[in-house]
């Protein structure tokens, strides 16, 4: 299918691997010319380099912490205007409710929710006036199915979708379509991270844990950051024009629900 945005021009967040990654190489497979940012310079760098070979697209790199205001004014910098936004920032630890002090809020707030909203800030205008744009904000299957040891997540990401919610409709009439994608448990390394915890905490092999999270899910296995891009690129394209405000649940049926 053509999506129709060959030539667009896109932010994508935290795309150096994983889920972010995998949004990336879409849009470019789909002719995006791209900005794309995380943390380390040498990833981000070879990662652009690899899907400007791949696709033929124009891929710019930006090392920087997209969750602060400085790392955000430098991606910012870098993108000018933009058509195309994919917010996206690794989560916050895991643990207990009892764990957690205020700090810890504040920071999952600034990492998970407003680092998002001011990226839509900055971008979104811009969008409206030219009469075309599309965010999709990277969140968590944790809104719709809250995740006892995710506590920080479950809390920043609500934020977000509630702040998603009300704003999407205000933008819509002007062209820009935003939503969210929900992603359960893919192969990424968040989800080695947390495989290695039941591990640990059962005394199990990390296949054994793997194994044990992969029954919980109907389709019966970890998504993947392709199944993912696939997703976040409809969602930028030019067919969805009639979705504003969703959140879109990627999770292979693990959240048990008729509606």
């Amino acid at each position: 299918m053509d999506l129709g945005i060959k030539g667009k021009r896109g932010l994508v967040c935290a795309a150096s691997k994983g889920l972010g990654r995998g949004c990336a190489e879409a849009l470019a497979e789909a002719g995006v010319n791209l900005v794309i940012n995380s943390r380390t310079e040498a990833d981000i760098t070879r990662t652009a380099q690899e899907i400007a070979a791949e696709y033929g697209v124009d891929v710019t790199p930006v090392a920087a912490d997209i969750t602060t205001d400085e790392g955000r004014s430098k991606v910012l910098a870098a993108v000018g205007e933009a058509d195309i936004l994919v917010s996206n920032a690794g989560g916050p630890p895991p643990g207990q409710w009892t764990d957690w002090n205020r700090d810890d809020f504040i920071k999952a707030i600034d990492s998970n929710m407003l680092s998002a909203i001011a990226l839509m800030q900055a971008l979104v205008p811009g969008m409206m006036q030219r009469g075309w744009g599309r965010v999709v904000n990277i969140t968590s299957q944790s809104v719709r199915s809250p995740i006892p040891v995710l506590g920080l997540s479950n809390t920043a990401r609500a934020g977000l979708t509630g702040f998603v919610a009300g704003m999407s409709r205000q933008v819509a009439s002007q062209g820009v379509c935003v939503n969210n994608i929900l992603p359960g448990i893919h192969a990424t390394d968040r989800a080695d991270g947390l495989d290695r915890g039941v591990a640990q905490q059962q005394g199990i092999s990390m296949e054994e844990a793997r194994k044990q999270r992969e029954a919980g899910i109907p389709a019966n296995t970890y998504g993947t950051a392709e199944d993912f891009g696939a997703t976040c690129a409809f969602l930028c394209s030019q067919h969805a024009r009639f979705i504003i405000g969703q959140n879109i649940l990627l999770d292979g049926g693990a959240f048990n629900a008729t509606m």
